[in-house]
């Protein structure tokens, strides 16, 4: 009976420690989607200012480098 009531208390303090690491996750995921976000912003600016395709493609690629999916630096971050 000790042992059902020992894990009947421990349940709701994982689940509040999972809800913890959740909310990192989801912080950590918010920061990566506004860099993201930046980087297409900054590639915009690049093509409005009248530099190449080729020249703004490639900052935005150094600008999404480890970060995002795919050759143009996919609006997903990786997992």
């Amino acid at each position: 009976m000790k042992v059902i009531t020992v894990v009947m208390l421990m349940v709701p303090m994982l689940a509040v420690a999972q809800a913890k690491k959740d909310d990192s996750h989801v912080k950590q995921d918010i920061a990566a989607h506004r860099t993201i976000a930046a980087a297409h912003e900054a590639a915009a600016k690049c093509l409005e200012s009248g530099k190449t395709e080729k020249a703004c493609q490639e900052q935005l690629a150094k600008d999404c480098k480890n970060l995002a999916i795919g050759k143009y630096c996919g609006m997903r971050h990786r997992h």
